[in-house]
């Protein structure tokens, strides 16, 4: 048996297989750039990792931490793709220069409901998604801010979100 002082540790194993571990997290997540941002994930778990942890088989325990976390990234982007409930995104719509009366009305009027929409929110719901689509936090910055998790914080933007979508029945086609 070898001294821990002689074995190389995790990240010195995945450094060894990055071509091998990186084809692993590749045909999981169907992308290079996700495959690349899984491995700088696994490799970050890896070398920050406690400094005794022992595996029987390094590379094997190194496949398993990439193949989790791409497991992970798939997951995550299933559900915050079931997430988008809108066909247009209210930040986008273009505005006129030059607004007609019934247009501004009407304006009035969607930005006047979801107001209501937003008041009527849970108080963590509506401070979530303004922080989202207000101040512009990512979802992680609002997990971090709030202490929750990030579940938690994609689950009441899609709830905030469902709640705005309400409002759609006053928008005015664009002219």
């Amino acid at each position: 048996m070898s001294s821990p002082l002689s074995d190389p540790s995790l990240a010195d194993v995945f450094v060894a297989h990055r071509a091998q571990l990186w084809r692993v997290a590749r045909q999981i997540v169907n992308t290079e750039d996700l495959a690349d941002d899984v491995m700088q994930d696994a490799y970050l778990k890896l070398a920050e990792g406690p400094r005794d942890r022992v595996a029987e088989r390094p590379i094997g325990y190194c496949c398993q931490v990439v193949r989790n976390l791409a497991l992970d990234y798939c997951r995550r982007h299933r559900v915050e793709a079931s997430y988008r409930t809108f066909d247009i995104d209210v930040e986008t719509v273009d505005v006129p220069c030059h607004r007609s009366p019934d247009r501004r009305m009407c304006e009035q009027q969607v930005i006047h409901a979801i107001d209501e929409v937003l008041s009527q929110l849970p108080a963590r719901t509506r401070m979530v998604f303004e922080l989202y689509r207000i101040e512009g936090l990512t979802q992680r910055q609002i997990a971090e801010r709030l202490g929750c998790a990030l579940g938690l914080v994609n689950g009441l933007i899609a709830d905030a979100a469902r709640a705005v979508a309400r409002c759609r029945v006053h928008m005015m086609p664009a002219p």
